[in-house]
């Protein structure tokens, strides 16, 4: 599978957002893999790790499941990578 890089070579561009948001709601990798869950959305604790350095994509229903698991909007995670497309 090819998967297509951002320019600065990360495979989503939401990484760094669900990293703070974890961190801001003082989530332990487990702890979010548990609320993920809960929701039906299964991802390991590795594989966020993975998101937050960027060696993992995102798909659209785990980009919705952080999103509530922060009690957030899913613009909250996109919107800085939104605002830099020319």
């Amino acid at each position: 599978m090819n998967n297509t890089r951002s320019k600065e070579g990360e495979l989503n561009v939401v990484g760094s957002k669900i990293k703070y948001y974890r961190e801001l709601n003082k989530l332990s990798y487990q702890k979010l893999s548990d609320k993920l869950m809960l929701l039906g959305i299964d991802i390991h604790k590795q594989a966020i790790y993975n998101i937050e350095i960027g060696i993992r994509t995102v798909v659209d229903y785990e980009l919705c499941g952080f999103a509530k698991c922060f009690n957030i909007s899913v613009n909250d995670l996109t919107d800085e990578y939104f605002k830099s497309l020319k």
